[in-house]
């Protein structure tokens, strides 16, 4: 089965499947979902990293989904962490969110809101 996207559409996320491996960076302002492995850093509006999905590199977003493995510093507005997520690096965040027992190994930085 292909996809195609309408040239109108621009919200289409990419998707790095289970068994895929890629390597170099990502770039974008919408969605992210990585299911296989990605060597490379990872600038988007929302990054997920699902289960059995691995980052090793620096991960920049709005809001981050962790259910897989993040190896690597990340720097979001919103981290939602999952009972499956294992993370090494410095975490820099304004909200944390933490459901279950992560294997969290990583250094907290709670960043201030800017101010007005």
């Amino acid at each position: 089965m292909l996809a195609f996207t309408n040239a109108k559409e621009k919200q289409s996320p990419t998707i790095i499947g289970a068994g895929c491996k890629l390597t170099g960076d990502i770039k974008t302002d919408h969605v992210v979902q990585i299911h296989g492995h990605v060597v490379g850093n990872i600038t988007a509006g929302t990054v997920v990293i699902g289960r059995g999905g691995r980052v090793v590199g620096r991960v920049v977003a709005e809001t981050l989904f962790l259910h897989g493995t993040l190896d690597g510093p990340a720097t979001v507005d919103t981290a939602n962490m999952f009972s499956a997520a294992q993370m090494t690096g410095v975490l820099s965040y304004r909200t944390l969110n933490i459901t279950g027992n992560t294997g969290l190994e990583c250094k907290l930085a709670k960043r201030k809101d800017k101010e007005k």
